[in-house]
């Protein structure tokens, strides 16, 4: 079973022991059975609602508009709510898992469920809609969504569901790992699904679309730009094709990336050449000193193929592995950017006593030295995974990372990025822009002690690189 299908299967677990409590339920209006019928249909117009729950006595049931129009076809017209309301009604416990209530569903042919808490009082209604709509927030049926898809728009509205899938997986306690798999599995499906409704066919058979950075990696859960380039197989070309790399710039913009501020896009003739302008770019990068070198390699160096020919992206790290090889002085040049920031050397006192507010920065401190040193050492080892754990995984293998060293990157780098995720969507809750800085109040005791051990494992990678590469020595 592969990796997919297994995070498939357990993601379909999750869903099937949500409880129905966690869905969108329905807060019901109540009327007497003896009200007259026009009263209740002008309550209905105001609160925008299409039924009522129907209180007799002790009886409870429901009038709908459904009723309303069964009603109109008799011969004559009910005097009151009641005489035209349904008193079967079927409960579900709120702590009923949402699998039991769309059995209850099924079983019973009804489109809605009372839903009450242990006390038997009611909280809500769920609805056949509400319960579906809980369901298909979950990656499977997104995945559908966006393979069915047949504009851009359509696109967006599954893009808006990863989002908010986000949310749902972060506070139903699904490790911060498998949400960042799903999510890089999901953005690609949408990247290449709308790359597939843009580019011509022969444009896609002869050119590999790649997304870079973080999302390269699938370490991006929130959107945060566009790194993405085209390579064209060499003696290909199209006319026109500025158009279509705008076009799909546009559509990635409407499906919630932003344009990336350093224009690593495809809209770049720089990120958007045959394989042969790509090889020389390569080899520029390396040997010719360039001061935006290391970093243009390092965010190509996470590329991977979302569309085309994946063999062009692979032709061009083969490429790289034959470039860098006796290239000490670039790969200490490229290590050095892991080892540039450094916190401030009371941070961790003032920290603890809450001294002040003053930020801190959770990637350029924290995940980037992870990520960075991680890929440094790959680089120089031939390491060709993707994503910053399977590379120390690979790194452990071939003995370049002690395991012990390597057990402790994988967990700082996910508590980094849970602690990360967290405080963005407290942002985006709050109506703020989400950014990577977090303050002294914004951590509990054991967050902060937490962060105090993840530094120190960055700070033992740090002090690894500095031998491996020599960099005081720079």
């Amino acid at each position: 079973m592969n990796d997919e299908s297994s995070d498939a299967q357990r993601e379909m677990l999750t869903l099937l022991t949500a409880h129905v409590r966690d869905a969108a339920l329905r807060i019901p209006l109540e009327v007497d059975a003896g009200t007259d019928i026009v009263a209740v249909c002008r309550l209905l117009t105001r609160a925008g609602r299409t039924g009522t729950l129907v209180r007799d006595g002790d009886r409870l049931g429901i009038f709908t508009t459904t009723d309303l129009r069964d009603a109109l076809a008799r011969e004559a017209m009910p005097a009151n709510v009641g005489e035209m309301s349904h008193f079967d009604l079927y409960d579900v416990d709120a702590d009923a898992d949402l699998f039991e209530a769309l059995w209850l569903m099924l079983r019973h042919r009804v489109h809605r469920l009372l839903v009450r808490d242990a006390s038997g009082t009611v909280l809500g209604v769920l609805g056949q809609a509400e319960l579906v709509g809980s369901v298909a927030s979950h990656s499977h049926l997104v995945a559908v969504q966006i393979d069915q898809a047949t504009s851009i728009d359509e696109l967006a509205h599954a893009a808006q569901r990863v989002d908010a899938m986000v949310e749902g997986l972060q506070d139903g306690g699904i490790r911060i790992e498998r949400i960042t798999r799903v999510v890089g599995a999901l953005n690609r499906r949408l990247i290449a699904r709308a790359w597939s409704m843009i580019a011509p066919a022969e444009l896609v058979a002869n050119s590999c679309l790649m997304v870079m950075g973080s999302e390269g990696r699938s370490e991006q859960i929130q959107k945060t730009d566009q790194d993405n380039a085209l390579v064209l197989r060499d003696g290909f070309s199209m006319p026109g094709l500025d158009a279509v790399t705008a076009r799909l710039a546009d559509a990635l913009a409407q499906l919630g990336w932003p344009p990336c501020p350093g224009g690593i896009m495809v809209t770049n003739p720089r990120w958007c050449c045959d394989a042969a302008t790509f090889r020389e770019t390569l080899r520029d990068w390396v040997h010719a000193a360039q001061v935006d070198g290391p970093m243009h390699l390092a965010i190509f160096f996470d590329a991977a193929a979302v569309a085309g020919d994946a063999a062009l992206l692979a032709a061009l790290k083969d490429h790289l592995d034959r470039i860098v090889t006796d290239s000490d002085a670039f790969l200490a040049r490229f290590a050095a950017a892991a080892d540039q920031f450094d916190e401030p050397a009371t941070w961790w006192s003032r920290l603890t006593r809450n001294a002040d507010e003053h930020p801190f920065d959770l990637k350029k401190l924290g995940t980037f030295p992870i990520v960075h040193g991680v890929r440094a050492l790959c680089l120089a080892s031939r390491v060709r995974e993707s994503d910053t754990v399977h590379r120390i995984a690979r790194l452990v293998e071939r003995q370049v990372l002690d395991a012990t060293l390597g057990r402790d990157l994988t967990e700082a780098l996910h508590y980094l990025m849970g602690l990360k995720l967290r405080r963005q969507l407290a942002q985006r809750a709050a109506g703020l822009a989400p950014d990577n800085l977090t303050r002294p109040s914004d951590l509990s005791t054991m967050e902060r002690h937490q962060l105090k051990d993840a530094m120190a494992i960055t700070r033992q990678l740090r002090t690894l690189l500095r031998r491996r590469f020599r960099l005081d020595a720079l």
